[in-house]
């Protein structure tokens, strides 16, 4: 058994679209037009037969005090691993995107937190160590 696919709620799939295409560099894999919405998903371009990430419309009456908790909170709705966190920050940092925590160290990883302007935080990570 392995992940197929995963998901994030966006507010707007178009913006959506944009950021994780434009300023994080993943493809689209799927985009198919499923009546209002569609069916979006993206790959990384490294591994594009990989687990793809469903852009799915957060249009459910649950999604938006869900999303809005886990960003109080600080929580990220994914976790993105990376080879070079601080190339990565500083890449993603000079195209505007807005990091809400910088580059630490915790434990055996590397992290930083962004906003997805979709309504959710996202995890970067860096392995650190021999274990990557």
């Amino acid at each position: 058994m392995r992940i197929y696919m995963t998901s994030v709620m966006v507010d707007d799939q178009a913006t959506a679209l944009d950021f994780y295409t434009g300023k994080l560099g993943f493809e689209v894999k799927h985009d198919i037009p499923m009546g209002e919405y569609r069916w979006l998903t993206v790959v990384s371009k490294e591994q594009p037969g990989g687990t793809e990430l469903l852009l799915e419309p957060s249009a459910h009456p649950a999604a938006a005090p869900f999303k809005n908790a886990l960003v109080n909170d600080g929580i990220p709705a994914a976790s993105f691993q990376v080879d070079d966190l601080d190339a990565e920050f500083k890449r993603l940092k000079a195209s505007g995107v807005r990091f809400t925590r910088e580059p630490m160290d915790a434990g055996p990883v590397r992290m930083a937190i962004l906003d997805d302007t979709c309504g959710n935080l996202i995890q970067l990570v860096q392995m650190m160590g021999k274990a990557q």
